[in-house]
């Protein structure tokens, strides 16, 4: 299991990335959902013993990665959000090197090992061809076969998804579903869908704080009965807006869809009840956390918050991320 208390990280200026992070990770998938900036490549970097914490505590089975980073790092296989390769090595080349860096011991050869590793990740076809040539979705799963070298207990992903086309994510999904069988993944990602899809549960940080801690199941059913949809034009989006807590707006034929989210079940004429999506119980989550930091900040911060950051709608109570998750 993996256990962070209190974790805080204040970079020069000063600028808190993290603002005392408490969190229990079991064996599985965990995702850890939140905007760019939120601070999630900082606790990667943190877990993984490449950073150290301005204060606070992360333990990993009772070892303590703070004091001992050598330690965690023999157990974990990490897999940064920009990963670097060398285009005119093949990918069998490519892995040994980076198994050889990682001090992986292999007692059938290294050369062995990256076979065995490449068939793990469906590569094996593809072990001779330059890594230049290589997809999106075929690097990134170059970089789980070095990530799972050694058996790691804690497996770290940071965006795994950003860039790949549909079938490659899918593709993707389906290997780090089979890596959180016997271990701890921890998922790191901006995109919605990927925690729906993969993680059974999930935390939500904003600025460096966590949000809600729940899972997809709960998130959607605490909204049920409260998101409605209709057709909408650019001025009557304003009004919307100013008027109600606008989720989505995506603009089919010409013509707005808006989701909006109306706790007492009276929505506007034309609008229809419509199933709640993980992406609406995200937004108003967001809003809470932005009404939760303006109420922190004081006053002046508070009047220029009090809009949210959903382009104007009013930000959401935090008595809203009570129905959705259990907030911190």
């Amino acid at each position: 299991m993996l256990r962070i208390q209190g974790l805080v990280k204040v970079y020069p200026g000063p600028v808190t990335a993290l603002g005392g992070l408490d969190l229990t990770v079991p064996v599985g998938m965990f995702g850890l959902l939140g905007p760019n900036g939120a601070g999630k490549s900082t606790l990667m970097k943190i877990l993984a013993g490449l950073l150290e914490p301005t204060s606070g505590s992360v333990t990993l089975d009772e070892i303590d990665v703070v004091a001992h980073p050598e330690k965690v790092r023999e157990r974990l296989g990490y897999l940064p959000q920009e990963f670097g390769f060398y285009p005119h090595l093949n990918g069998e080349q490519m892995l040994i090197h980076l198994l050889r860096l990682k001090g992986v011991a292999a007692p059938g050869g290294l050369k062995a090992l990256a076979r065995d590793l490449l068939e793990r990740v469906n590569l094996g076809w593809a072990a001779r061809r330059s890594v230049k040539s290589y997809s999106g979705g075929m690097r990134q799963r170059l970089g789980v076969a070095q990530a799972i070298a050694a058996n790691p207990r804690l497996v770290i992903v940071d965006e795994p998804t950003a860039g790949l086309d549909p079938e490659e994510r899918l593709r993707f999904y389906h290997l780090l579903t089979e890596l959180a069988q016997d271990r701890i993944v921890l998922l790191s990602t901006h995109i919605v869908e990927d925690v729906a899809v993969l993680c059974p549960r999930f935390a939500v940080i904003r600025r460096g704080r966590l949000v809600a801690e729940t899972n997809p199941r709960a998130a959607r059913e605490a909204l049920r009965g409260q998101i409605f949809e209709g057709t909408a034009g650019p001025d009557e989006i304003a009004e919307l807006r100013a008027q109600r807590r606008v989720t989505q707006a995506i603009l089919v034929e010409g013509r707005h869809r808006v989701r909006i989210h109306e706790p007492e079940g009276r929505p506007p004429a034309g609008f229809e009840p419509v199933p709640p999506t993980l992406e609406d119980a995200y937004l108003l989550l967001m809003g809470a956390g932005a009404a939760a930091a303006a109420g922190a900040a004081g006053p002046a911060v508070r009047a220029s918050r009090a809009t949210g950051e959903n382009g104007g709608a009013p930000a959401t109570t935090p008595s809203a991320v009570d129905e959705i998750g259990a907030p911190r």
